[in-house]
């Protein structure tokens, strides 16, 4: 892809120039270079690709599982040897380091892997004589046409959260990029392409709010899968169901993390420091508040301090790099303003990454690793999503009075304990209301085989992505009572 291509819209198996009056660049957060040019396609378009996923909808809906899932297979393979390339391309838009990016394409790999069992996971139940000759049988089948609504900050696993599933369940597919970083899915696509996967069954329009209206607006998209922020996931998944659409709405987090006294320091320091700035802290699963309990309050904040200023911060296809910059300038802005806004609140830059010199990419976007302590529990900084590598330090006596403080929080997406104590653990994973826990874990991310889970503010709906909730979301159950004669009387 050369740079400052206008990319294409994908619309009933080709490739289309959009016809859109305005554009957005692609910026490379490192480097600030213009990688592309990304059309804001109209209502128009995404009308194209509805109508396109609904004709397709016709046939793929009769093609059997066993044959459904041949497509997904060839894709596992096209990926596993572009791995390299679309980690690149990850890097190159979204500022991730090459090992993070390549995490995520392992990542999308193992949605694929699982979609492919849905001959089985389709399967519904049968009861046989239910009364004297009657029996009743529950049957799953696809809904139609799907709306995929895509985040940027990972752009070649979270789609895979959904579009594999809803393929091999029989329905057909929108899928809108996010705007900032819509390179990936173009490759994706192309690989799609060569899969032989029938036009239509599989459609991709740039865009930006005009293009989600009209998914969410259209009287033929049955269903509408989004990850972003939660004042965006609550639009969605309104206007979704005002509409009468299935919805599925992934928003924003807080994700706390208490460190009790007996923990492993050590391991604890390292994991959590990959937890709260890997990705640059751009991800709905980052540590961003560590709860220091009893003794440990003294031990982990010297470790995660010094984990913080010895983190290699750079270029992503540079080695030896642990973390990247973040998004856009505007991005940098808020999570310098938000650090501003903690220490104005009464806490302690302890490690203060505003504004650092990165050589050789002194325009990019960096932060660097930043450690707020004594933040005040009920302060804005403790309460907002930052997202960005940004980790607020607050302490507390007893594991009791840190479960309270997670429980009030807003949202619910993601607590993690660091103990050796089995008891601990339990009453942790037990009383902590988010949706994914993690024991001795610092980023709780499910395996492709569970959902990824989510409470409160944190997700709006009532089946995640990913397993078997993915399956649940894309069909719909159908029961069926049925007598028949007794056959012996036919003979």
């Amino acid at each position: 892809m050369e740079l400052s291509t206008v990319l294409q819209n994908y619309i009933n198996g080709q490739w289309c120039t959009s016809h859109a009056i305005d554009f957005l660049q692609v910026i490379n957060p490192a480097t600030v270079e213009c990688l592309a040019k990304v059309p804001l396609s109209s209502a128009i378009e995404t009308e194209q690709a509805i109508q396109a996923a609904d004709q397709a909808f016709v046939n793929w809906r009769k093609t059997p599982a066993g044959d459904r899932i041949q497509f997904l297979f060839k894709l596992k393979i096209l990926l596993e040897e572009n791995l390299d390339n679309l980690a690149e391309t990850i890097t190159l838009e979204c500022g991730k380091t090459f090992a993070e990016s390549k995490a995520e394409i392992r990542r999308a790999i193992e949605n694929v892997e699982v979609a492919c069992g849905i001959p089985t996971l389709m399967q519904g139940y049968n009861s046989e004589d239910i009364a004297r000759g009657i029996d009743e049988f529950m049957i799953r089948q696809p809904l139609g046409v799907v709306g995929i609504i895509c985040p940027f900050n990972f752009p070649g696993m979270i789609p895979f959260w959904f579009m594999p599933y809803a393929i091999a369940c029989g329905n057909t597919c929108i899928i809108k990029p996010s705007e900032k970083v819509p390179l990936t899915l173009q490759k994706v696509m192309h690989l799609i392409e060569q899969t032989g996967l029938p036009p239509g069954v599989l459609n991709l329009v740039n865009g930006a709010k005009e293009v989600v209206d009209a998914l969410l607006e259209h009287p033929k998209v049955r269903a509408i899968s989004f990850v972003g922020s939660t004042p965006v996931a609550k639009y969605v998944y309104s206007r979704a169901a005002a509409n009468g659409k299935r919805a599925q709405c992934q928003g924003g987090a807080k994700n706390p993390v208490i460190v009790l006294p007996d923990a492993d320091i050590e391991t604890t320091t390292r994991i959590m420091a990959d937890s709260a700035f890997g990705c640059a802290g751009q991800r709905c699963l980052a540590a961003s508040v560590a709860i220091t309990v009893g003794s440990a309050q003294k031990t982990f904040t010297e470790a995660i301090a010094e984990a913080a200023q010895s983190r290699q911060v750079g270029y992503g296809l540079d080695k030896g790099m642990q973390m990247g910059p973040v998004i856009t300038s505007a991005s940098k802005a808020r999570i310098q303003d938000l650090i501003q806004k903690g220490v104005e609140e009464g806490a302690k830059a302890l490690v203060d990454g505003r504004n650092p010199k990165i050589a050789g990419y002194e325009a990019g976007f960096f932060v660097r690793p930043t450690i707020l302590q004594n933040v005040d529990p009920a302060g804005k900084i403790a309460t907002t999503e930052i997202f960005g590598p940004v980790l607020s330090l607050i302490h507390l006596e007893t594991i009791e009075d840190a479960i309270a403080l997670i429980n009030r929080g807003q949202y619910g997406n993601m607590a993690c304990l660091f103990t050796s104590s089995g008891a601990a653990a339990r009453k942790f994973r037990y009383e902590a209301e988010a949706g994914n826990i993690g024991i001795n874990i610092g980023v709780a991310a499910p395996m492709a085989f569970f959902p990824f889970s989510g409470w409160k503010d944190s997700f709006f709906g009532d089946l995640h992505g990913q397993g078997h909730h993915a399956v649940e979301f894309f069909t719909q159950t159908k029961v069926v009572v049925e007598r028949w004669q007794d056959w012996s009387r036919q003979f």
